[in-house]
């Protein structure tokens, strides 16, 4: 059977016909349902499309986890867009895209709906005590894990304490960024940071067709919404920007989004975001699924939708643009060195919001204990998924 090309698109080497765009959405659609762990998630995509389906070879798949983790997003997203857009062009990235995010949207919505109404409710202020513990010890893990991976000399650590510093100061975090990129140019000069790859069949090097209109499209929607809704307008501009800045995954969103929701436009507390942070891991798909809860405690369901569009928009708009040109961008030094600052620094805003999110804790006896049995568990590797629940029961008990 002769092989479709997928319009608008980049075919690559298969050993089986293009799918259809509602295959697709079927396929991640029953994955997004089960899709927690985050980046761990990114071994069952490869199962699915590598190894059951066949839609991909195993080096394009391997080439995809390198460009996703190169740029802004949550990865296990933005690897969903990319098996798609390989397997059926820009139709085929959408589908993937919202199929794997339709059931994390879905039950974040109903978990934002439910807590707007009971979060006064004692066995619900019970459960957020032990949650807002938890998220202490969640993020602290996770800035663990992310400077070891990123710390590996010592340029790493001073940008990333530099980082950390301009943050408690009150400098933007996006300024931080671009200066930690702007840094990393000029320390990290190893233009090899990035594994080679073989240039893929039908990479033309152009920006496929279809994404330019989803662009305009994009464009337009922003633009209506500040004639029709200036508050549903700022929450759409700050995803978007939160979005198109967060390189190293879903976790990277969080201080951006901190900074703009808490401190800049003072849509709620600290502890509320804490809330949405934890219930974000309950939830299949990325942490950045906390920007549903925020625009549903913004601007109700209208503002869920904006922000959750928003959110994801940017960087699939980026995956897709940038893909045909990947395999020329990512051995410059520029691009490498300005990734690799941008890394670092990602450390110290993760730094500065695991004390923040610290701070605000009312620590007593209990929840130190508490606190440190959800380290434990993680250090151990233990399920986030499972520590969550088991911590939860343990909140109504305890607290």
């Amino acid at each position: 059977m002769r092989t479709q090309r997928p319009a608008g698109g980049i075919p690559p080497p298969r050993s089986s016909p293009s799918p259809s765009a509602t295959a697709i959405f079927g396929s991640f659609l029953r994955l997004g349902i089960t899709a927690f762990g985050g980046p761990a998630m990114i071994a069952h995509i490869r199962e699915m499309s590598v190894k059951r389906n066949k839609w991909l070879t195993e080096e394009t798949f391997k080439d995809g986890v390198v460009i996703c983790q190169s740029l802004p997003g949550a990865t296990a997203m933005q690897m969903a867009a990319y098996v798609g857009l390989r397997a059926r062009g820009v139709r085929g990235a959408i589908a993937s895209y919202a199929g794997f995010g339709l059931p994390a949207f879905l039950l974040m919505l109903a978990l934002a709906v439910f807590y707007s109404g009971s979060r006064e409710l004692p066995l619900v202020v019970s459960l957020f005590q032990g949650l807002q513990v938890m998220v202490v010890a969640i993020v602290a893990n996770a800035t663990f894990h992310f400077g070891r991976d990123i710390g590996k000399k010592p340029e790493d650590l001073v940008l990333a304490g530099v980082a950390a510093a301009l943050f408690w100061l009150g400098v933007s975090p996006f300024a931080v960024i671009v200066g930690a990129a702007i840094a990393g140019v000029f320390l990290f000069k190893d233009p090899a940071l990035l594994p080679p790859s073989a240039k893929k069949e039908g990479d033309a090097g152009k920006v496929p067709r279809p994404i330019v209109v989803f662009m305009i499209l994009a464009c337009d929607g922003v633009v209506g919404l500040y004639f029709a809704d200036r508050k549903l307008y700022l929450l759409a501009v700050i995803m978007l920007r939160i979005d198109l800045f967060a390189f190293g995954g879903g976790f990277a969103s969080l201080p951006l989004m901190f900074h703009e929701v808490v401190n800049a436009m003072g849509w709620m507390d600290g502890k509320t975001f804490m809330d949405g942070i934890a219930l974000g891991q309950v939830t299949p798909g990325p942490i950045v699924i906390t920007a549903t809860f925020v625009g549903y405690l913004v601007r109700g369901f209208c503002g869920a939708l904006v922000a959750t569009a928003a959110i994801f928009t940017p960087s699939f708009v980026v995956l897709v643009a940038v893909t045909p040109f990947f395999d020329r961008l990512k051995n410059t030094r520029h691009f490498s060195g300005a990734t690799r600052g941008i890394l670092a620094s990602f450390v110290g805003l993760l730094f500065y919001m695991t004390i923040r999110f610290a701070v605000a804790v009312p620590w007593e006896t209990s929840k130190i204990l508490f606190g440190i049995a959800v380290v434990f568990a993680l250090a151990r590797k233990m399920n986030i998924l499972h520590v969550v629940l088991i911590g939860s029961a343990l909140s109504i008990v305890i607290f």
